[in-house]
């Protein structure tokens, strides 16, 4: 961090944040549209343990300029001082990173501000509101939930995707990223009256991600601390 990352790192280190230099051992094509990167951690699993939905701020080089983005950690391996990213390809400095990742390739991450807080008492029924972006985390929050059934509406096509939801006690609902807002407030309050303790977890674009949020707390009056709301992206 420091000065190659501008005003941005300046801030993150006044917050007292780490760095640290990832390494990337392989990478695999997913579907022509995601795809998974392998890298060993640089100290970084040691130095500051794991825990569900973890993230990293990995930095990119944009034209000359710095540019940060945010990574769920896939399959954190302590021991080994492995993990996996998984990228959404789409146009930009990230996506193009990704695509040319080859063995032997390095960039800097920075960690600051992740966190997990374990709802209490566990949840008789999880619901989350996603899309591929943040699908490397809802898959680490159905890992850690652990035996209490998941409804999740997913904006956009799941096929091929690692999406970790088993039929047993998990429905996926997929549908256009465009749909997610009306199909929640269609469904989702008559859900919640069948449960006790609910947790709504919301990780789409900032945009879709504020109305939900605003609505499950305002409107359907779920308690604060029984929900979890993230914007993973930006929509423009």
């Amino acid at each position: 961090m420091g000065q190659g990352h501008g005003w941005q790192g300046a801030v993150l280190r006044l917050m007292r944040a780490k760095d640290f230099v990832f390494t990337v051992t392989g990478a695999e094509d997913v579907t022509p549209e995601y795809r998974r990167v392998h890298l060993t951690d640089g100290g970084l699993l040691a130095a500051t343990g794991i825990h569900p939905t973890m993230w990293v701020r990995l930095w990119f080089d944009d034209a000359g300029r710095p540019h940060q983005r945010a990574y769920t950690l896939v399959d954190p391996d302590p021991a080994a001082g492995t993990f996996s990213l998984e990228f959404a390809l789409h146009p930009g400095c990230a996506s193009d990173w990704a695509r040319a990742a080859r063995p032997g390739d390095t960039i800097g991450a920075t960690v600051q501000g992740t966190g997990f807080q374990r709802p209490r008492p566990e949840p008789t029924h999880v619901f989350a509101i996603g899309d591929p972006a943040s699908l490397p985390a809802l898959n680490s929050l159905v890992d850690a939930l652990g035996s209490a059934p998941v409804t999740i509406w997913f904006g956009g096509e799941p096929d091929g995707l690692p999406c970790r939801a088993g039929k047993d006690r998990h429905e996926l609902r997929s549908l256009p990223r465009h749909g997610l807002v009306d199909a929640v407030r269609s469904e989702l309050p008559g859900l919640l009256a069948t449960t006790g303790h609910p947790y709504v977890w919301i990780a789409c674009d900032t945009r879709t991600t504020r109305t939900l949020s605003a609505y499950v707390r305002k409107d359907l009056a779920v308690p604060k601390d029984r929900v979890h709301a993230l914007g993973y992206w930006r929509a423009t």
